[in-house]
């Protein structure tokens, strides 16, 4: 876990985290958003709004004061969830500024029982962003890091010029993410936190919690407490708990029972990563040849 997860901020009155890069949080504190959504405003004159948040007129007219006589020229979503991506659109009706995020047809496919309660199911991006891409302001420039797992279109990005990572809901500053099947998917979060592993961030900002200045370690501590969690769920199982609410009694007894519908969740996806990885279910597997084939959970 970041071992800092404090931090100071005034609702409504924005922070100079760099030269590059001021953050305002949104007044929408709670179990999964911790203080609120940071809203990140990033250039000196071209700026870029990443995530600017829900629907909030106070913030909304924050994000505007902040910007003072600067161009909003790109407005940027990390994924669309309903505390990142709702205000994205009056703001676009105020600035004109046109919106920036991952999409593919996959998601048209998808109907509203594939999204958890909290999706943005009304957003479409007007400039779709792929793994890779570079965005460009006046004295700034992001690139793309598509990041699946949280959500199918979770995108961070990366500040070239001060090697800072925006790093959404993907690696956050206070908790683990929550991963929500069938759109969330732990296998994908796994494989992209191995993927900001190759990287050379130095500085993590999350829309949620504060700066994470060593992320290297974190992303190492985050991907060996996943692990760690499917060898409790292979424990769990051996006492006898078959079905996954027994098993988050178990697994989350020092986990507030209000948080364990959440936890049921992530114990899903647990599952679906560990039959997907034929990680051994030890009840899924009662013949030799099925043991075979079958292995502990790894990193």
């Amino acid at each position: 876990m970041n071992s800092n997860i404090n931090f100071s901020f005034e609702y409504g009155v924005s922070d100079q985290i760099t030269p590059l890069v001021k953050r305002l949080i949104a007044n929408n504190p709670g179990p999964f958003t911790y203080t609120g959504t940071g809203t990140f405003i990033i250039g000196t004159k071209e700026l870029a709004v990443i995530d600017p948040g829900p629907i909030d007129n106070n913030h909304l007219k924050a994000i505007l004061k902040v910007s003072e006589n600067n161009k909003i020229s790109h407005i940027i979503v990390t994924h669309t969830h309903n505390d990142h991506s709702p205000l994205s659109k009056p703001l676009q009706e105020i600035t004109g500024a046109p919106i920036y995020s991952y999409f593919n047809h996959k998601m048209d496919t998808k109907t509203n029982n594939d999204f958890e309660e909290g999706y943005d199911n009304s957003f479409k991006p007007d400039v779709i962003v792929n793994d890779g891409d570079l965005i460009k302001g006046f004295d700034w420039t992001l690139e793309a890091i598509h990041t699946p797992g949280h959500t199918s279109n979770h995108v961070c990005y990366s500040l070239k010029e001060e090697k800072i990572l925006f790093s959404g809901d993907h690696v956050m500053g206070w908790s683990t993410t929550v991963i929500v099947p069938p759109d969330g998917d732990m296998d994908e979060y796994l494989k992209s936190l191995k993927k900001l592993l190759k990287r050379d961030d130095e500085i993590y900002l999350p829309t949620h919690g504060t700066q994470i200045n060593d992320p290297q370690k974190l992303v190492k501590h985050y991907i060996n407490h996943r692990i760690s969690r499917e060898n409790q769920i292979l424990e769990a199982i051996k006492l006898g708990n078959s079905m996954i609410n027994e098993m988050v009694k178990v697994i989350y007894v020092d986990v507030d029972s209000g948080l364990h519908p959440a936890a049921s969740m992530s114990t899903l996806a647990h599952l679906n990563r560990m039959v997907k990885n034929n990680i051994c279910l030890l009840y899924t597997s009662p013949s030799p040849r099925d043991r075979q084939k079958c292995r502990m959970p790894s990193s």
